[in-house]
């Protein structure tokens, strides 16, 4: 279980990121309405998927290195 926690981090990191670029595109070809809230998300979502997936990747390289 600890060796698939990095692994999980760092697809959930890339899902987020994902979201933080999908979202942006649908207020850009309007079907989304532009609101704060929904921009402050999309960079909140961008900003917490890099940091959990440069987490995940630093954590997946220190479990391996000692091996």
């Amino acid at each position: 279980m600890q060796n698939r926690r990095p692994i999980l981090m760092i697809i959930i990191g890339f899902l987020l990121v994902l979201a933080g670029w999908f979202f942006p595109l649908l207020m850009v070809m309007k079907l989304l309405e532009s609101t704060f809230l929904l921009s402050f998300l999309s960079y909140a979502f961008s900003i917490g998927g890099i940091l959990l997936g440069v987490i995940g990747t630093a954590m997946y390289t220190s479990m391996n290195r000692r091996k």
